[in-house]
């Protein structure tokens, strides 16, 4: 397939391709970025990848429970590096099935409230295990459409 911009053809104008139009220019981050999940008080580094249709974080002690015939779940957020701890009980929103190299994986979401940069954002994560991952929050196009431009040869560009 021969991309529009070769043909100079303006994207709008090829049928079948949405282009997403904001009011304001995106803000430009980087690849590593701090992001807060609230209410703790110290950010965490997070993988941006746009490559992840979901967000993810990594969670302990994830239990199943039922609260007026719907599906919960609770769990500790533990920052790595300073030990900050907080509790969540949370509505699981739906399931997901990541694919994976070796296997697929089933992962409940929730909806966490989340600061990155000068933005409150209620979104969905995906619940994971990811003590082998370098970061533990990921963060995926459910959070960046719209709000940033990603430039992954910079880090640590928000505050």
């Amino acid at each position: 397939m021969v991309s529009s911009c070769q043909n100079n053809v303006k994207p709008e104008l090829v049928p079948g391709v949405e282009v997403k139009k904001t009011s304001t220019p995106l803000e430009v981050i980087g690849g590593v970025e701090p992001i807060y999940f609230l209410p703790m008080q110290v950010p965490f580094a997070a993988r941006i990848d746009t490559g992840a249709e979901t967000s993810s974080i990594d969670v302990a002690n994830l239990h199943q429970f039922e609260r007026d015939g719907e599906k919960w779940v609770s769990f500790d957020l533990k920052h790595d590096e300073n030990g900050e701890k907080h509790h969540f009980e949370k509505k699981v929103t739906r399931k997901v099935n990541i694919t994976r190299i070796n296997k697929d994986e089933k992962r409940l979401v929730v909806n966490m409230d989340i600061k990155i940069g000068s933005n409150l954002i209620n979104a969905e994560f995906s619940l994971a295990n990811r003590e082998k991952f370098t970061y533990q929050a990921l963060i995926g196009r459910n959070v960046l459409n719209g709000r940033f431009m990603v430039d992954p040869s910079i880090e640590n560009t928000l505050h």
